[in-house]
């Protein structure tokens, strides 16, 4: 089946050859992202393979609340996790994938440089630091959380730096605004593989998505469940009970077949097995534009240009 459709100034086209493979393109930029179940990945642009769905552990205490969390996402099948120096569990998290008994190779780990390193210069030791307690030879990707003004162009050609020893599979940037990218295009060798943001039905920022897209960069969702908000929405509640899924279920599914990784975060195991039962429905490409039409451009979480932490 071929879908075409015009998202802004772009054409892009929808394959779903027997069910579940998604592929979006256009005259800048070819991605395929596969969402037949949990392993279904998407290619960045170095090649390496992502997988579009995984677990967050933002907020998770570290110790048995993460590790817990993160041994229940695995066992139920998830292969990506995503932390941050910040979150202070990467040492859970490594706790948890060293006792899981799957093969490094097939788990996907991000986690993210904090802002102080950034302003005191310290890009590599915060690296360091990460590696150290997420145990581990290598992290999968690897992004600056925050673009802080006035070093994140410096901070990126440390990076850079990290990406060409080998320590990194992939790097990239989170919270990036299109300004913010633009900025690093001016001084950047390797260009931000993944741009991590909050997107959900009220924040869809398209004209950002579709910049990323163009410029070979995978997006990524951060809350994409509004903190339990989007059980508010009434169109939600109307889907939910026309495709028989949650509206938790109905936006996970909407960021898929929006091209978007996501990354919802649970500590309950229920949940976390709830979340990813999404790989049996598809939504329709009208309700998939209604979702999109609920946007308000507002955010829960920090604006990328007027944060103070």
């Amino acid at each position: 089946m071929v879908i075409n459709q015009i998202l802004k100034n772009y054409i892009w086209e929808l394959f779903i050859p027997k069910g579940k493979a998604i592929c979006l393109s256009n005259k800048y930029f070819y991605i395929t992202m596969i969402i037949n179940d949990l392993k279904g990945t998407v290619q960045l642009s170095n090649g390496v393979s992502m997988p579009c769905f995984g677990l967050g552990v933002f907020k998770t205490q570290e110790g048995s609340e993460v590790e817990n969390a993160v041994k229940w996402a695995l066992e139920a099948g998830y292969r990506h996790i995503d932390t941050a120096a910040i979150y202070r569990n990467e040492r859970g998290v490594g706790n948890a994938v060293r006792v899981s008994g799957i093969p490094r190779n097939e788990l996907f780990i991000t986690t993210k440089l904090w802002n102080d390193n950034q302003r005191n210069d310290t890009v590599m030791a915060g690296f360091e630091e990460s590696l150290g307690l997420l145990q581990t030879d290598y992290i999968d990707l690897y992004l600056i959380h925050w673009p802080v003004k006035g070093k994140f162009t410096a901070t990126w050609k440390v990076m850079e730096d990290i990406y060409r020893s080998g320590r990194v599979r992939a790097i990239g940037v989170s919270n990036f605004l299109q300004h913010h990218l633009e900025d690093l295009f001016r001084i950047a060798d390797i260009k931000p593989m993944v741009n991590q943001v909050e997107c959900h039905p009220y924040l869809v920022q398209q004209q950002l998505i579709d910049f990323c897209h163009a410029h070979h960069m995978v997006y990524e969702a951060w809350s994409p469940i509004m903190r339990g908000k989007v059980n508010d929405i009434p169109l939600l509640e109307e889907l939910s009970d026309k495709y028989h899924k949650s509206q938790v279920q109905i936006v996970l599914r909407w960021d898929l077949q929006k091209g978007i990784v996501t990354i919802p975060k649970s500590v309950h195991q229920e949940r976390i097995r709830h979340n990813a039962d999404i790989f049996d429905f598809e939504l329709s490409a009208e309700d998939m534009d209604l979702i999109d039409k609920l946007d308000k451009n507002h955010h829960f979480g920090a604006h990328p240009d007027n944060f103070t932490f």
